[in-house]
């Protein structure tokens, strides 16, 4: 029998441990995977803080593999092809939550939700591409803007940097917005037209000053911070909140009276859209910054993310056993 490492969470409640398990088959419809990199993301506590409906469970949404092997009746892929999945997991499963993921050499997944990954991509630049790539991107293509208008991104980090850069490449008039000035040259060089240092100045005035926004794309989780933003909006504009902190937004009515302006949230995903962030990314050169980690670091990954000192996203790197 075939055996793998893999990163698992034995129960609720418990940490995340390395243990050698047997590789799992494809079922029906399914291809197996050899694993080639996975994003750690802020989606992963979800199944690390024990909302699994069954343990053990191997986290990790933001996969790249190889298909070794295909499932009974498995038709779309070939073995050999290079693909991609996300936080859909196919027949209403969720990627390292209801199924297992891929902090592991080896998954399993349905055929149906998988992407392509060009060559063009190495596999630790495509893993974050698979979410915080693809919510970004299409959070921005399903928006009110259009190339020319202003747009304004909220929050410099896993998200926030590659937002920048999809903003930049559309053809927006692109805002960055961050605490303090260490960020300020590395997000110019990758496409903001102006920087807004909200520890200086009032972001909502100072985007009023531009012409007020018409997006704002919320990738940080404070939510006063998120809530103050509505004001920098111009008319018929939008804030679109891609990341949450579970804590109430600070609105009020009067915040709604100015114009027929919107605030909404975002859940894409599917391998359409995430096809399409691809297809983008390598035609206009945008690429995630990241930090790469052998699985059997993952543990330390998972809390640099969480803690928020990755820039900007954390990869595993996976060398699967012979």
């Amino acid at each position: 029998m075939k055996m793998m490492k893999a990163i698992q969470i034995p129960s609720k409640g418990e940490k995340m441990v390395l243990v050698q398990i047997p590789v799992p088959q494809p079922g029906e419809r399914q291809v197996l995977l050899r694993v080639e990199a996975c994003g750690v993301c802020h989606g992963d506590s979800v199944s690390i803080n024990g909302a699994s409906p069954a343990y053990p469970r191997i986290p990790g949404h933001e996969v790249i593999g190889i298909v070794e092997q295909l499932g009974a009746g498995s038709t779309k892929w070939n073995i050999g092809e290079r693909v991609g999945l996300g936080w859909h997991g196919g027949d209403n499963h969720v990627t390292g939550l209801t199924i297992d993921g891929g902090y592991a050499e080896y998954m399993v997944a349905y055929e149906d939700i998988l992407s392509r990954i060009p060559a063009e991509l190495s596999a630790i630049e495509a893993a974050p591409l698979m979410c915080a790539g693809e919510t970004t991107f299409s959070a921005l293509r399903n928006s009110k803007a259009r190339a020319g208008d202003l747009v304004a991104i909220q929050g410099i980090g896993g998200l926030g940097h590659l937002a920048v850069q999809y903003a930049k490449k559309a053809g927006f008039r692109t805002v960055a917005i961050s605490r303090g000035r260490d960020k300020e040259e590395l997000i110019r060089k990758l496409g903001a037209h102006y920087y807004i240092n909200s520890n200086e100045e009032d972001p909502s005035r100072a985007l009023q000053a531009l012409g007020g926004a018409k997006v704002i794309l919320a990738t940080a989780p404070n939510a006063k911070a998120i809530s103050s933003l509505i004001k920098g909006l111009g008319s018929d504009s939008e804030l679109i909140i891609v990341a949450g902190s579970g804590e109430k937004l600070e609105l009020s009515s009067n915040d709604f009276l100015r114009g027929s302006n919107t605030v909404r949230g975002t859940f894409t995903g599917r391998a359409p859209e995430i096809q399409n962030t691809i297809n983008f990314s390598v035609l206009t050169n945008v690429r995630p910054m990241i930090e790469s980690f052998p699985l059997e670091r993952a543990s330390e990954a998972y809390n640099k993310m969480m803690a928020a000192s990755t820039r900007f996203r954390a990869v595993l790197h996976l060398c699967p056993s012979n």
